[in-house]
Order: structure tokens, then C-alpha cells, then sequence
């Protein structure tokens, strides 16, 4: 039975109202608290921003039936895909973007951050990409809904300190998930077992990396160019097909 267009993606479309919602509710809250306590809600946002980047990059371990190690892949394929993401310059194309946004809808603030801070945390990771393809696959939004939840609550964090570009992350939501729901049916001829496949797992592990480079900015401890990694996620895969 071929499933309609609702079906395949509300739960990208749930995923994204999530986000509104809770960057709204941050705003408001932002209001209501002093500076130090904004501070502290990023803090431990970017804690548990390192603690799933961490988890996600033990896929890498799990690697299995390749003449390379996981862990080495890993490794060229961040290397390879953040001088491939400074040769295209996508951290100066992303945060034009966001600034493109601001211009029209805030005109001070950290609006390119939280918008930055958000496509990326909320696009980047294993849920995003094997729940929009069980909802365009079978029409389960389960993974998405969970997904959904901790985005919600993370956008209100992220919104009291960033303010309205968190929101408009959703847009990314929008077409990133949207798009892989939509395209499903495409991909699980290449991934006939999503949550064991190698290239998944390396794409995963490659993620979490980039998502420890965004904990560790919103600590401010380091600036690190997590956009011009993503590329990696496209390397990794193919790393290990010619492995093979």
C-alpha cells in the first residue's frame, strides 16, 4: 500500500512545531531569569550535547567486516570532510544564511547562533536519520516523536539564550527529515537493515563527533567549525565501500 504524504512525514512535521513551541516558551522564559540562570540552562544543554555526541561516536567501535578499523575510518572521513567543508566555506554559507534571516526578523542579538546551534544538534544524529526513514518507510512515527520531545525541551534552553534563530532551525527539520521520509523507499534498497548497517553506524559515530565539536562550543571552551565537518557525513560511507 502506498502511503500518503502525511502519513510519511508528520512526524518531521511534529518535529519541527516542537521546536517552535519550545523556542517560544524559552523566549518567554528568558524574560523571567537572571543571566546566570540563562547561563547555566546552556551549560547543561551543551553537558548532554556531550554526552550524546560521546555515545554516538562509540558506533564507530561497532564496525565490523572491514579491512580498516571503524575508529580509523572515522578518522579520515572527519579529516577529509572538514577540508572539503572549508574548501566549500558551508560555516560562512550557514551562518549567511542565518544572517540573511536576522536581517528580516531580528536585528540584534545571537540569532545566527541559535539558528547554527539548532540545525545542527537537532539534524545531526542517528534519530534523525532512521526515524524519518521507519516514517516514510511504514508510516511509524515513534522514533520522531521521541526525538520530537528532546527537541522541545532542549529549543527551550537553547531559545532563553539564542532567542528566535532557534526556532527557525525547523526549517532544516523541514527539509532534512522531510526529504529523507520522502526518499525512503529509495534508500532502504542500499540499507536493507538501517540500525546494524555499517555505513549507518560510521555515519553515526562520524555525527557524534561533529556533535561533541557543538557541545564543546556551547560551553565556550573552543570554537570549533562543526559545519565544515558535515561533509564527513557523506565521506565515511563511502570510505567503506571502497574498504571493501
Amino acid at each position: 500500500m502506498t502511503l500518503d504524504f502525511w502519513v510519511k512525514t508528520n512526524g518531521t512535521w511534529i518535529n519541527a512545531i516542537s521546536v517552535i513551541l519550545g523556542t517560544a516558551g524559552g523566549m518567554l522564559l528568558k524574560h523571567r531569569l537572571p543571566l546566570r540562570m540563562q547561563r547555566i540552562i546552556t551549560q547543561g544543554v551543551a553537558l548532554i550535547t556531550l554526552f550524546i555526541g560521546f555515545h554516538m561516536a562509540q558506533s564507530l567501535l561497532q564496525v565490523k567486516n572491514s579491512r580498516v578499523d571503524g575508529v580509523v575510518l572515522g578518522l579520515v572521513a572527519i579529516i577529509i570532510g572538514g577540508l572539503l567543508g572549508e574548501w566549500w566555506h558551508l560555516e560562512e554559507r550557514l551562518y549567511r544564511v542565518g544572517e540573511f534571516l536576522k536581517v528580516r526578523f531580528q536585528k540584534s542579538g545571537y540569532f545566527t547562533e541559535g539558528f547554527v546551534a539548532g540545525s545542527l544538534l537537532f539534524c545531526v544524529g542517528p534519530m534523525a536519520l532512521i526515524g524519518s526513514l521507519n516514517n516514510g518507510l511504514t508510516g511509524n512515527n515513534t522514533l520522531l516523536i521521541l526525538k520530537a520531545t528532546m527537541d522541545g525541551i532542549t529549543s527551550i534552553a537553547l531559545g532563553s539564550s539564542f532567542g528566535i534563530g532557534v526556532g527557525f532551525s525547523s526549517l532544516v527539520i523541514l527539509v532534512y527529515q522531510g526529504g529523507v521520509s520522502l526518499l525512503a523507499g529509495f534508500l532502504i534498497q542500499s540499507l536493507p537493515d538501517p540500525t546494524h548497517d555499517p555505513h549507518l553506524l560510521l555515519i553515526t559515530g562520524v555525527g557524534g563527533l561533529t556533535v561533541i565539536g557543538l557541545g564543546f562550543n556551547l560551553l565556550e571552551v573552543s570554537q570549533v567549525r562543526v559545519a565544515s565537518f558535515l561533509p564527513a557525513l557523506l565521506v565515511a560511507p563511502l570510505l567503506y565501500f571502497l574498504c571493501q
